[in-house]
């Protein structure tokens, strides 16, 4: 006969399923709880049955955690555990320890651990194979100070919960061994410690972010460096294509982004780190979330190495003026098969992630899980992992992966501490509305953002306008499908937020992040292979050109995925995040192939960076600024007033030349073309000009006062 359980799911209810029992259990009288340390009886006062053999009993006097609970019951007895009270309300006052310390913290002299697991009955540290009993103290805090210098060595705990005895890396380990085999103790006094301040110091809105994978920026065979797939790789300075085109660090110089956002360097999956070139994944598979990644280390079970490297790469990019955003995927855990295989599940079972209320694990990632970021210590967890990449790591910014299945009051309290920088830390994730169980106005969603000051969202309406929508592979927007989607540029190109222009995207201005590709699905080249494979591949990069230059200008923060501005290509394949090297890599022979193209996204950058009118702040100063031209649809055109000097910009995404009347009758000059090849002069006079197939053009005119 199989053991019954008796799950504590709420403040003063057991919960028995005897399903297995060939007890008629409707006979039976009233069990009691004895509580084994103390030699107590606790009565239980009344039952309830669910159903034959599922029942309810209630008690009136609240049962401790963590402490060995059976129900007694004429011949059986019961062992209590730990169920749905660690979702509620009352778990949250009494067990939860928001101001605690957790993980190994460590110097020459001692290392005390601490590790949250107030449903547990006993827990120990094992360091290499010695284990030390730790000690129970409030609000489920479990913690041993040892004596010695074990900076280096490796330690797991040991925890008996719910019956079941674990072996449990702690999350917040900070390095460890290869394929995360073990949490290893780190005295961070004795890492690489000469990381530059931040460098980035003006408004948040001047950046210009370019998205990069580690692997895929250094692995090319043709990227001359010398540590491919490595952090190293992108400290190396001087490295050239065999015909001496700048590549990695040196060619992100040259393009003059100012925020490198990097896919996930902490410690994931699906790679072995061992022998790395035989898997590949981008990394959305977390498993320690405050360990570099071992594959993107040289020596892969040297745990300091990994953390040094790391810093270095950093070190690299604060160098010569670039801020690193990281990717952070709190929105899941990686598993295999169970939840029950996490390390969160196995120091608090039930705790750390979402259910419905019909008992179901949510599973809006799509991955098998969600994270209750919404839950203190979850919370807590995410916090602390942000402040440690802040304060040890020196990172600029954060990405939040499918930031729509957290909750805003994280969000805000990420937001808050970042606030406490000294330079500004950019917080941007997708905040796309998923089916997780939380209610629709505590989500981090684009639907939100009014409550989501300082947060910046990726602007899927923006991408869909331009290129066509994401979930129709042969949907034509504006840039590919001879001005589809016209009436929309206007939202676009005010940063989606104003009224008179439509349903607002996103609150304020400086909420929109622009982009037309990511390491997500087709990019662009490949998407209008797809959409406009009847067009020359000449007129394809012209239609390439005005979606990019739409996205580096228009109002809001501009984002570019590594190698879109030479046409990066995965040869058709729309979700490469295990496709392998040959498809993901950043083809360095196609960046000497492209010059031209580079040279016209190097042009915008640096207009955009050398003119405030296309970094509005607010939609005060937008409604001053921007006046959308009367032009001939589907030609668009608006022109930004200034002080010193005005823009205009026109856009012909048709295969036919238009005459334009100008705003003004004045001297005019050509800042940015996708055609300059056309234009003998950078001026011309007058109050008309020809505006040719394919086009993006942008005008200024100096202010005579």
């Amino acid at each position: 006969m199989k053991q019954p359980i008796a799950w504590i799911d709420d403040v003063h209810m057991l919960t028995v399923n005897f399903d297995a029992c060939a007890l008629n259990i409707h006979e039976m009288n009233l069990p009691v709880v004895y509580w084994k340390d103390k030699d107590q009886s606790i009565p239980i006062t009344g039952k309830q049955f669910v159903n034959d053999q599922t029942v309810h009993f209630f008690y009136e006097k609240e049962l401790p955690l963590g402490e060995t609970l059976f129900l007694q019951w004429k011949e059986l007895e019961i062992p209590i555990y730990a169920g749905k009270i660690v979702r509620t309300p009352w778990f949250e006052k009494h067990y939860t320890a928001p101001d605690a310390q957790l993980g190994a913290i460590c110097s020459k002299h001692s290392t005390m651990f601490t590790v949250w697991a107030p449903t547990a009955t006993k827990v120990q540290v094992i360091i290499n194979t010695a284990k030390y009993p730790m000690n129970r103290k409030e609000k489920g805090i479990w913690t041993i100070t040892i004596p010695g210098d074990w900076h280096g060595y490796m330690y797991e705990f040991e925890v008996a919960v719910n019956g079941k005895v674990h072996q449990v890396i702690d999350p917040y380990a900070k390095s460890s061994l290869a394929n995360t085999k073990s949490g290893v103790v780190v005295d961070f006094s004795r890492t690489f410690r000469k990381i530059e301040n931040r460098p980035f110091k003006g408004n948040l809105q001047d950046a210009i972010i370019y998205e990069l994978s580690v692997r895929d920026a250094t692995i090319n065979n043709d990227s001359g460096i010398s540590n491919k797939g490595k952090f190293l790789g992108l400290t190396e300075k001087n490295t050239k294509t065999k015909n001496g085109y700048s590549t990695g660090l040196d060619y992100l110089i040259e393009l003059g982004v100012t925020h490198v956002e990097l896919l996930p360097i902490n410690d994931f999956a699906r790679v072995d780190e061992l022998n790395p070139k035989m898997n590949y994944n981008w990394g959305y598979d977390p498993l320690l979330y405050q360990v570099p990644e071992g594959s993107y280390a040289t020596c892969t079970n040297d745990p300091i190495k990994r953390i040094d490297e790391c810093k270095r790469m950093i070190h690299a990019f604060h160098e010569v003026g670039i801020a690193i955003i990281i990717d952070v995927v709190f929105n899941h855990v990686f598993i295999k098969e169970t939840i029950e295989e996490t390390n969160f599940e196995k120091l608090v079972p039930g705790y750390y992630f979402r259910f419905h209320e019909n008992g179901m694990l949510a599973n809006s990632s799509g991955c098998g899980n969600d994270f209750a970021s919404e839950r203190i210590m979850a919370r807590k967890f995410i916090l602390d992992t942000v402040d440690f990449w802040l304060t040890e790591y020196k990172v600029d910014g954060f990405r939040f992966d499918l930031m729509g299945i957290l909750d805003i009051d994280t969000m805000i309290e990420i937001r808050n501490r970042c606030l406490q920088e000294k330079t500004p830390i950019m917080l941007l994730g997708e905040g796309w509305d998923m089916p997780t169980p939380l209610s629709p106005e505590k989500k981090a969603t684009m639907n939100n953002s009014h409550n989501l000051k300082g947060i910046r969202f990726f602007n899927d309406y923006f991408r869909d306008t331009l290129k066509g929508g994401l979930f129709n592979a042969f949907e034509r927007g504006y840039a590919n499908g001879y001005g589809t989607f016209f009436e929309r540029l206007p939202a676009l190109i005010s940063g989606c937020c104003l009224e008179k222009f439509g349903n607002p995207v996103v609150s304020e201005p400086t909420q929109t992040v622009n982009y037309v590709e990511c390491h997500d699905n087709h990019t662009l080249w490949d998407r209008l292979a797809l959409t406009n494979n009847d067009e020359p591949a000449h007129i394809r990069k012209k239609m390439h050109q005005i979606a990019t230059g739409i996205t580096i200008l228009a109002q809001g923060v501009p984002f570019i995925h590594g190698g879109q501005e030479w046409f990066r290509t995965k040869s058709g394949v729309e979700n490469s995040y295990n496709a392998g090297d040959h498809i993901n890599e950043l083809n360095w022979l196609k960046r000497e192939e492209e010059l031209a193209n580079i040279e016209y996204v190097k042009a915008l950058i640096k207009l955009r960076k050398n003119y405030k009118h296309f970094r509005l702040q607010t939609k005060e100063d937008i409604l001053w600024c921007l006046y959308i031209l009367n032009t001939p649809p589907p030609i668009f055109g608006y022109i930004l007033l200034g002080n010193e000097e005005d823009f205009v910009i026109y856009i012909n995404p048709t295969n036919q030349k238009y005459q334009i009347h100008l705003p003004t009758s004045s001297r005019w000059q050509i800042m940015v073309s996708n055609q300059m090849e056309i234009y003998n002069e950078r001026y011309f006079d007058g109050e008309f000009m020809e505006i040719h197939p394919f086009e993006f053009i942008v005008l200024l005119k100096p202010v005579i006062i």
